[in-house]
């Protein structure tokens, strides 16, 4: 089997990872022609394209393997590096940015308990990337080998990946207390949602539409959605007046418990089941990350 050179494997992952050849350079401290020779004998030794060159840079199907390899070899080394921690305390030093560990986190789950859960490693001085995407597109980032671990509504492990499941997160309708009591005098029936602006977090987010569907028996529901893509933001939203929105109970709680905050259809609710998934390898670095992060959930997540 070949050996790969692991400044041309890191400058393949710089590619990917910052969108293109001139910010991989800069983040490798070398010109962007050096960046373009590397991943030409990178292509040249492989005997294939790694890179399509679109907008944005996408890998090829050889250059996710590579990429994924990359990653594990940055796993083996940051498993090195907590080792000789532990021998030698002293030794410290900033980690190098090829050094750094992804994983991908629904953006609820951020806002809510899966940072808390890593606040211990990253005392420890873990050099974590966190990629926030919808909790149904978390798995494309690890399917690419851009990551080594995501949370995920989906249950099916990915080849050479293992699952474990997490608990369901709880979902309510919120909306203003005053805003309720003006748009929903006679409560949230399946006619008053209809001229409802909801607050989604992005155009893939579907949490609001199924929530709808789910109350009322629908099958199809077309509903009226304003876009703000933060979990956060779309609490403040509803604060603000826009509209309603279908959050995280864990999210709402307080300002539900305030009063600021209605929960408009008491009788509904959707939990949604979260998994972790990670490679399958011996890595104390995994093991600290799966740890972490189950218990987290076990203490704030419905039992799955």
């Amino acid at each position: 089997m070949s050996t790969f050179d692991p400044d041309a494997l890191e400058c393949l992952a710089a590619i990917v990872e910052e969108g293109g050849f001139e910010r991989a350079a800069q983040r490798l401290s070398i010109t962007q022609s050096a960046v373009s020779q590397r991943l030409r004998a990178l292509e040249a030794q492989v005997g294939t394209v790694l890179i399509v060159r679109s907008r944005p840079l996408k890998p090829t199907s050889a250059g996710r393997l590579l990429l994924k390899h990359t990653k594990q070899m940055r796993l083996l080394r940051a498993d090195l590096e907590r080792d000789l921690k532990e021998l030698a305390p002293s030794s410290t030093g900033g980690a190098r940015e090829e050094e750094r560990v992804s994983i991908a986190i629904n953006a609820d789950s951020i806002a809510t308990w899966a940072l808390p859960a890593l606040n211990e490693l990253a005392r420890q001085g873990l050099p974590m990337e966190i990629i926030a995407d919808d909790q149904d597109f978390t798995q494309e980032w690890l399917r690419e080998g851009q990551v080594l671990g995501c949370v995920t509504t989906l249950r099916q492990a990915l080849r050479g990946c293992k699952v474990v499941p997490l608990g369901a997160m709880r979902y309510v309708a919120v909306a203003r207390a005053d805003y309720a009591r003006e748009r929903f005098p006679e409560g949230f029936g399946p006619h008053a949602f209809r001229d409802v602006p909801f607050i989604a977090f992005n155009r893939k987010d579907d949490m609001q539409s199924e929530f709808v569907a789910k109350c009322f028996g629908l099958k199809r529901v077309a509903l009226n959605q304003l876009f703000v893509p933060s979990s956060e933001g779309q609490v403040r939203a509803v604060l603000a007046g826009w509209g309603v929105s279908v959050v995280p109970e864990l999210l709402a709680r307080g300002l539900l418990a305030q009063g600021d905050l209605v929960n408009v259809a008491p009788s509904c609710s959707l939990p949604i089941q979260l998994y972790w998934h990670c490679w399958n390898l011996e890595s104390e670095v995994l093991d600290a990350l799966t740890a972490a992060l189950t218990q987290a959930a076990a203490a704030q997540l419905a039992a799955p």
